[in-house]
């Protein structure tokens, strides 16, 4: 087990099934876990033309769903939880699904994507496109790193779903977007992720994302104390 503090972020390179015992409580879980629907290396390779596909390398770990056992503990981890890929599991029934419209047009691909939560509210939806290359918002133009990757936008979104929770908790971390989506909204993370490669880049984009809001951060600080003096910037 290896463990890397980035700021807000603490992020454990492990298995969640080990982890997961030894943590506090946090204010609430923000996950992707694997759906179990065997995606893989070849049928992410075959979608190249439509998709434009990021070469991932070879990968199967989506060959079955998480245990329940583990199910249970990832939600219990956390005061609140939003799990995508919830209608993949025997969860208990709930007022609030959040509903990510991918805006992606016609085709083979799903048109939305749930997740399960124990919020005490309605069901929400967002709107977000995520199709290939055409992507809305800050990744737009950038390469995807992580087969199952999901927009900084859509994680951010549902942490404001969520309330305000101080601490959020990832423990299928992948390529570090709950992470990025924290970081930028000034929240504490803990994320748990147990491939090394995937690892690594949630470390260098979480980086990023902290280096970035502590560079706004003292701009508006800057700008604070300009405004007391009297000054415009």
């Amino acid at each position: 087990m290896k463990e890397e503090i980035i700021g807000n972020a603490r992020l454990i390179l492990g298995d969640c099934r080990e982890v997961l015992p030894t943590l506090a409580k946090v204010d609430c879980v923000i996950s992707d876990p694997p759906y179990g629907i065997n995606e893989n290396s070849d049928k992410v390779a075959s979608r190249g033309k439509l998709a434009k596909a990021t070469d991932y390398g070879a990968f199967n770990w989506d060959k079955n769903p998480i245990s329940d056992e583990l199910m249970a503990a990832v939600i219990g981890a956390g005061k609140h939880a939003v799990v995508f890929g919830g209608n993949y599991y025997a969860l208990p029934a709930t007022s609030c699904w959040l509903v990510w419209d991918k805006v992606n047009g016609s085709n083979d691909f799903a048109d939305c994507e749930l997740a399960w939560t124990n919020l005490p509210k309605a069901v929400r939806i967002m709107r977000h496109m995520w199709h290939g290359m055409l992507r809305d918002g800050e990744e737009k133009g950038q390469q995807r790193v992580h087969p199952t990757q999901k927009p900084v936008a859509v994680m951010a979104w549902c942490i404001e779903q969520a309330g305000k929770p101080q601490t959020i908790l990832d423990p299928f971390m992948g390529s570090g977007t709950t992470g990025v989506a924290a970081v930028r909204m000034g929240r504490q993370f803990i994320g748990i992720e147990r491939e090394p490669k995937y690892f690594d880049i949630a470390c260098r984009r979480i980086e990023d994302a902290q280096r970035q809001q502590s560079l706004l951060d003292a701009y508006e600080e800057t700008d604070r104390k300009s405004e007391q003096l009297g000054f415009e910037l």
